[in-house]
C-alpha cells in the first residue's frame, strides 16, 4: 500500500490534485474512462505546463455554458448510478456530505435544501469523483497534508465579492493549520479544501518522508509570489511514519559508578530508545560526572524516564524535541568463504553512498575462519561492491 504527503505551500485546488495525482503515472485514458462511468458532459483536457521553473500537469474540465449546480441528493444519485468501485463512491460521497453541511452552516439552511452551484456542478464532480479514483488506482491507503496556505484578498462568487478564506473554506478547515503569505488571491477552494480535509490528515511540521517520486500539479493562474503549483509526495506506506517524533532526554549524573551507567545503556536500548551514549563533563565543585544522552521517539519518553529515575541516582532530567534527517537502509547478504554476512545499505535518494557489514556475522565468520576481524570486513565489503 502506499501513501501521499500533499505539500500545500500553494494552496490546493480539485483540478490541482487531479494534475498532481494523474502526474504520478496514471493513464489519462484510463481516468477518462473512468470519468465517463458519471455519464457527465464535459472534456477532460489534460497539457504538460511549467510555473516559475516548475514544470507538471494541468487539468481544466471543460463544462457546457449552462452546467448547474446541485441539491446533495442529485449529487447521491449521480455518484451512485455510476459503475465505479464502491470504495470510490462512499470517498466521493463523504466529501460531498462535508462539503454540504459546510455550506448549509454557511447559509443557515438545512442540509437536504442547501443548493451548491459551483461546488456541485459538473467540473466539481470530476474533481471529487476523479480524486477518489486516482487514490485507488495508486493503492493510497492514507493521506496527509501540511499546513495550508489561504492566500488572501478577495474571491469573486456566486454570492458576490467575498473575502478569503470564503466562508466554505473557512467552516472545512476548522480545526486545521491554515496560514496567508499574502499571496493576493483565493488559494484553497472549497473542492480542495473538502477533498484534503474529508481523506487526509495535517501534519505540521514535515513529517520525515520517505518517498519514490513527486507528482506536480499546476494551477490556472500566474501567482505574484509563488509557483502556483500542489506538489503530491508518493512513496511506500511501510516507509512512512508519520507519528515519528524524536526527542532527546539529557541527565547529568555526579554520583554513579560506570557499572551502572554502563548497564543503563543496554537498558534504554531494550526500551526502545533509538541512541543512548554517555559523554565524560565537568560538574559543580569540578567533580567528573557523565551527561547520559538518549534519542527516543516520543511515545517511548515515558517509559524511558521512569527507567532513569529508578536505574540511575538523577533526580532531575531534561528533554527536548529535535529534528533529524535519515538515509534510507536495507539489509542484504552476501556469502564470503561459506559464511552468511548481511550489509547494511544506505541510500542517499537512489544512490547507494554506504555499506557496513554486520560486526556480529563478520566476528562469527572470522572465528570460524580463522581471520583477523578487520580482513573479514574488509573482503566483506569489497566482494559486496564486486
Amino acid at each position: 500500500m502506499k501513501f501521499v504527503y500533499f505539500d500545500c505551500s500553494s494552496g490546493a485546488s480539485g483540478d490541482m490534485i487531479l494534475a498532481s495525482l494523474l502526474s504520478l503515472g496514471v493513464p489519462l485514458e484510463d481516468f477518462r474512462q473512468a470519468i465517463n462511468n458519471l455519464k457527465l458532459r464535459v472534456d477532460i483536457k489534460v497539457s504538460k505546463a511549467s510555473s516559475r521553473g516548475f514544470s507538471g500537469l494541468r487539468v481544466e474540465v471543460v463544462v457546457p455554458k449552462n452546467s448547474a449546480g446541485r441539491t446533495f441528493s442529485e449529487v447521491e444519485s449521480t455518484i451512485k448510478k455510476s459503475r465505479l468501485e464502491p470504495e470510490v463512491k462512499e470517498n466521493a460521497l463523504k466529501i460531498f456530505k462535508r462539503l454540504f453541511e459546510a455550506e448549509s452552516r454557511v447559509h443557515g439552511r438545512s442540509f437536504r435544501t442547501t443548493h451548491l452551484h459551483e461546488a456541485a456542478a459538473d467540473d466539481a464532480l470530476v474533481d471529487i469523483v476523479g480524486a477518489c479514483w486516482l487514490l485507488r488506482r495508486l493503492q493510497v491507503a492514507e493521506v496527509y497534508f501540511s499546513p495550508v496556505n489561504l492566500g488572501s484578498g478577495y474571491v469573486e462568487t456566486s454570492h458576490g465579492l467575498l473575502p478569503v478564506p470564503p466562508p466554505a473554506v473557512a467552516e472545512l478547515m476548522a480545526g486545521f493549520p491554515v496560514y496567508s503569505s499574502q499571496e493576493p488571491t483565493e488559494l484553497l477552494t472549497p473542492t480542495g479544501a473538502a477533498i484534503l480535509t474529508s481523506l487526509g490528515r495535517c501534519l505540521s511540521p514535515w513529517p520525515e518522508l520517505v518517498y519514490e517520486k513527486i507528482g506536480y500539479g499546476l494551477g490556472h493562474r500566474d501567482l505574484k509570489y509563488h509557483p502556483n503549483l500542489l506538489r503530491a509526495f508518493y512513496g511506500k506506506l511501510k516507509d512512512f511514519q508519520p507519528a515519528r517524533k524524536i526527542q532527546v532526554i539529557e541527565a547529568t549524573i555526579d554520583d554513579a559508578s560506570p557499572q551502572l551507567l554502563g548497564n543503563f545503556l543496554n537498558r534504554a536500548l531494550e526500551l526502545g530508545a533509538l541512541e543512548a551514549y554517555l559523554t565524560p563533563v565537568v560538574m559543580k565543585k569540578n567533580r567528573l560526572g557523565s551527561k547520559l544522552t538518549i534519542l527516543a521517539e516520543i511515545d517511548k519518553i515515558d517509559r524511558l524516564t521512569e527507567a532513569i529515575f529508578r536505574e540511575t541516582t538523577t533526580i532531575g532530567l531534561r528533554y527536548y524535541p529535535v529534528e533529524r534527517r535519515v538515509l534510507r537502509r536495507e539489509i542484504k547478504e552476501i556469502s564470503l568463504k561459506g559464511q552468511e554476512i548481511r550489509v547494511k545499505v544506505s541510500y542517499f535518494g537512489g544512490e547507494a553512498i554506504n555499506f557496513q557489514p554486520e560486526f556480529d556475522d563478520c566476528l562469527r565468520a572470522a572465528e570460524k575462519l580463522k581471520l583477523p576481524l578487520k580482513q573479514v570486513i574488509t573482503e566483506a565489503i569489497r566482494k559486496f561492491k564486486a
